[in-house]
């Protein structure tokens, strides 16, 4: 008993010694074996995260198809107004002066 408390003594290393890449490898094998041991409750994240994934990229999809669409309609509404106003003001050459249509108080 006392060699293998000696030994594994010798075995731990402090966090600063290991470095990221053995805090990762250690924290990846912690999910792994629990993952391993309850493979069915990681398997309902599995499915409800991936659900949840999967609409939220086709919400996402559908609002940018929606935005393309509405700039396209915004788009040719600009150039109906410019195509509108561009023969409006060739057809009144002559425009009346601001001052012209009031009418003075007395």
């Amino acid at each position: 008993m006392a060699t293998q408390s000696e030994g594994e003594d010798q075995q731990t290393v402090s966090p600063q010694e290991v470095g990221w890449r053995g805090m990762l490898e250690e924290q990846y094998r912690k999910i792994k074996e629990n993952a391993e041991t309850y493979p069915y409750v990681w398997a309902s994240y599995v499915v409800v995260y991936g659900g949840f994934a999967l609409w939220t990229t086709y919400r996402w999809r559908k609002l940018r198809r929606t935005e393309d669409r509405v700039r396209g309609l915004q788009e040719r509404l600009r150039k109906l107004v410019e195509a509108e106003e561009s023969t409006s003001s060739t057809a009144s050459v002559e425009k009346v002066p601001p001052s012209a249509d009031k009418t003075p108080k007395s």
